[in-house]
C-alpha cells in the first residue's frame, strides 16, 4: 500500500449502497473539490496534484463504487447511480456547493453529478474522454487504421473478467505503457497499487462493469442533455490522446465551455502531468469557488 504522506486523511462512510472509501486533504472550511478516478485506477491517481490543491481548497478523492477500498455491490455501475453515491458523500461531508473534476470513467460520474445536482455543482471538469451519448461509440470502429479502442466492447463482454483474472499486472501495464506519451509515466508503486486494487475480489468485475454501462450511461447523457448545463466546464485532452476534441464535444452539453489540451501527455494526465494540471485546475475553479459558497 503507498504511504499517503503529509497532510492526507483517509477515511470510510457508510452509504445507502456502499461503504465509501475517500481521501481527504486541505481545511475543512474551505470550498470543497471533488477528484473522481477513472479505469483501471483508485483515488491514488490524484497522489501528486492533492498536496497542490490542498492549500486552497478541501480536497475529497473518493474511490468510486466497486473500486478500490469502497464496497462491491453486484450492480448499480450506470452514471446516475454511481453519481447518487458521490452526491450522498457530498451530503454527508456538509457543504451546499462544490467543484468537481473527473478523468477517465470518473469524468463520466463527475458528469452525471453536475447534471443531477446543478444547483450546488458551481464548476466541472472533464479529463480525456467524450462522454457516452455525445461521441464515445465513435471511437469503437473496424476500418483502415485498425480497431480503434477495442476494449471497450472487450470489457462489456461476459468473457473479460475471466480472461484478465491472474494476468492483472500484465493487463493493466499494457494500458499504462501504451496509453501514455512516454512509457514508465505511471509511477511503479502506483501500478503496485493499481494491481493489488483490482486483484481483489469482485474488483475486477465491478471495473469492467462501467464499460458494460455505457448505453445507458449515453441515454441518461442525452435525456440530461436537453437543458444544457450553465456552470463553466473546463474540457481538457492529452496532446498524445484526443486532444481538442474533449472540449469540442463539451460544446454540446454546456454553455460555457473552455478547452484545453495537456502538452506531451497521452491518457493519463494527472500522473503525466501533474504540476501542469494542478495548476490549471486551481486557476479554473479558484474564479468560482471561494469560501463565501461552501
Amino acid at each position: 500500500m503507498v504511504d499517503f504522506g503529509p497532510g492526507l486523511r483517509s477515511h470510510k462512510v457508510q452509504l445507502s449502497q456502499v461503504r465509501m472509501h475517500y481521501v481527504e486533504a486541505g481545511a475543512a472550511d474551505a470550498p470543497l473539490l471533488l477528484l473522481l478516478h477513472g479505469w483501471p485506477q483508485t483515488w491514488l491517481a490524484w497522489w501528486q496534484i492533492i498536496p497542490h490543491l490542498a492549500q486552497r481548497y478541501r480536497v475529497v478523492a473518493p474511490d468510486l463504487r466497486g473500486l478500490g477500498d469502497t464496497t462491491r455491490p453486484v450492480t448499480g455501475y450506470d452514471a446516475q447511480t454511481l453519481a447518487g453515491d458521490v452526491i450522498e458523500l457530498v451530503n454527508a461531508l456538509g457543504v451546499s456547493s462544490f467543484g468537481v473534476a473527473g478523468h477517465d470513467n470518473g469524468a463520466i460520474v463527475a458528469h452525471a453529478v453536475a447534471a443531477l445536482d446543478r444547483d450546488r455543482v458551481k464548476a466541472l471538469a472533464i479529463l480525456d474522454i467524450v462522454l457516452p451519448g455525445y461521441g464515445l461509440d465513435d471511437f469503437v470502429r473496424l476500418s483502415p487504421d485498425g480497431w480503434g479502442i477495442w476494449h471497450f466492447p472487450f470489457h462489456a463482454s461476459p468473457m473479460a473478467e475471466f480472461l484478465i483474472r491472474g494476468r492483472e499486472r500484465e493487463y493493466l501495464n499494457w494500458f499504462f505503457r501504451n496509453m501514455a506519451y512516454a512509457p514508465g509515466a505511471i509511477p511503479a508503486e502506483h501500478v503496485d497499487e493499481y494491481v493489488r486494487a483490482y486483484s481483489q475480489p469482485g474488483a475486477m468485475r465491478a471495473g469492467l462493469a462501467y464499460y458494460a454501462a455505457y448505453h445507458q450511461d449515453g441515454v441518461q447523457a442525452q435525456s440530461w442533455g436537453e437543458t444544457k448545463l450553465k456552470m463553466p466546464v473546463l474540457g481538457i485532452g492529452g496532446s498524445a490522446s484526443i486532444g481538442s476534441l474533449v472540449g469540442v464535444k463539451l460544446r454540446e452539453i454546456a454553455d460555457d465551455v473552455t478547452g484545453e489540451v495537456a502538452p506531451e501527455c497521452g491518457h493519463w494526465i494527472p500522473e503525466e502531468q501533474p504540476a501542469w494540471l494542478a495548476e490549471r485546475l486551481e486557476t479554473f475553479f479558484a474564479n468560482i469557488l471561494s469560501p463565501s459558497s461552501t
